[in-house]
């Protein structure tokens, strides 16, 4: 197990006193405690412990924050991607086995893309909004050319596990089960893959000058591949890598850092240039259970960096989301939610940053203060993913209770 590094930082939970039972005590009987039963009021009891009745979680799914719901979807809708050129078209992919493009505005449905087996996990469009990319869990993944609304492409993978357009060509990458990335050139289908040890390649990132992708995988390990010669650049395991699965990563604006998340609770920055391990953010202090031990209680789930100050945000699954200053490695906030943050994204041009979690709100956080700036809701189910536009007026969201909705982002200096 690898010893916490220097800077690596410990988040401590509130102190909780427990009230130790006498499980011996058998003063009431079951025949006295069900009489006891039959003389509460649980409507009035729920009210005085803060309890949620029916009504409440009514009144909670009926607030409606958002500015239109797409309910197309006939289950879970899992991602949703916003198109780059315009961001007037969103694409979201469901349990349904489908992906729909539909406009932003009005939720006019663009472009059915039908023929999966499986769950749509992946939609995303290319550089230039032309093309979108549907794959889902058994691994087949189809390209559809928007403007004529024909499928162009298709290949089957194996089980998929994440899907990335290059930032500047017609080329999307694809991490797979069998630790397998590959690359293709759309829609000529010439293809390469990047072939690594057998174990999942669990998320993936194409780098800001388009001939590198960061890859990680589920031994822990992460890979920085040069995607022209197809060779390996780094390689960091070990001590240096994770005790766990990746989970997420991202990179800085200019590609210089990436940042990893993986189950083990830690999230680890990386020198691209050297392939050198930074720095250490850790929900525990460093001290990451085994791989095989570790239950994922409070894996990191989502990382990003912030474009205007030197920060980086990491959400972890007990519902922390954790500020840190990249100068001085040092923990600048921590923002409690409800329940587990499943995804964040900082705003292009500012220091604010959204999440979104699994309690089904979106919220809006000022990375300068730590303070919460807006919350919105309006889901009846947990939320799986979003994306703001450039201008961070309007996120778009997929959900559980089987719907896609549009929210109007409101700013403290708007």
């Amino acid at each position: 197990m690898a010893n916490a590094e220097p800077n690596s930082l410990e988040l401590h939970g509130d102190e909780e006193i427990i009230e130790v039972i006498d499980l011996n005590d058998t003063e009431d009987d079951p025949d006295n405690l069900a009489d006891d039963l039959e003389d509460i009021d649980f409507e009035e009891a729920a009210a005085d412990e803060g309890w949620e009745t029916d009504d409440e979680m009514e009144a909670q799914v009926e607030r409606d924050d958002s500015e239109l719901t797409f309910s197309k979807h006939t289950g879970s809708v899992f991602c949703v991607s916003l198109d780059p050129a315009t961001n007037s078209l969103a694409v979201t992919g469901g349990e349904d086995d489908r992906a729909y493009v539909w406009r932003v505005s009005d939720g006019h449905v663009v472009l059915e893309c039908t023929g999966h087996k499986d769950s749509v996990t992946c939609a995303s469009f290319s550089h230039d909004s032309s093309l979108v990319a549907s794959g889902d869990m058994s691994g087949l993944i189809k390209v559809w050319k928007v403007e004529t609304k024909e499928e162009i492409w298709s290949f089957e993978v194996g089980d998929l596990e994440w899907l990335e357009w290059h930032p500047c060509a017609p080329v999307l990458l694809a991490g797979t089960d069998d630790g397998n990335v590959w690359m293709w050139k759309i829609p000529g289908g010439d293809c390469k893959t990047f072939q690594s040890s057998a174990c999942q390649a669990t998320s993936g990132k194409v780098l800001p000058d388009g001939k590198r992708a960061a890859v990680g995988y589920e031994d822990g390990s992460v890979r920085l591949w040069d995607l022209k010669q197809g060779n390996a650049i780094h390689h960091i395991k070990g001590q240096d890598g994770h005790q766990g699965a990746l989970t997420c990563l991202a990179c800085n604006q200019d590609g210089s850092l990436v940042l990893t998340g993986s189950v083990d609770g830690c999230a680890k920055l990386i020198n691209t240039a050297t392939g050198k391990v930074v720095g250490v953010f850790s929900s525990d202090g460093g001290k990451a259970k085994a791989s095989e031990e570790q239950d994922g209680s409070n894996s990191v789930e989502s990382v990003g960096f912030c474009n205007t100050l030197p920060l980086a945000a990491v959400a972890y699954l007990d519902g922390t989301l954790a500020i840190y200053d990249l100068s001085t490695r040092v923990l600048r906030h921590s923002c409690r939610h409800e329940a587990g943050v499943v995804h964040l994204q900082w705003e292009e041009s500012s220091s604010l940053l959204s999440t979104c979690s699994l309690d089904g709100a979106l919220r809006q956080w000022d990375a300068r203060s730590g303070n919460m700036v807006s919350e919105y809701r309006g889901h009846a189910a947990e939320i799986y993913d979003f994306q703001m536009n450039r201008e961070a007026t309007v996120a778009v969201t997929s959900s559980g209770d089987n719907r896609a909705k549009v929210f109007c982002l409101q700013r403290p200096d708007r």
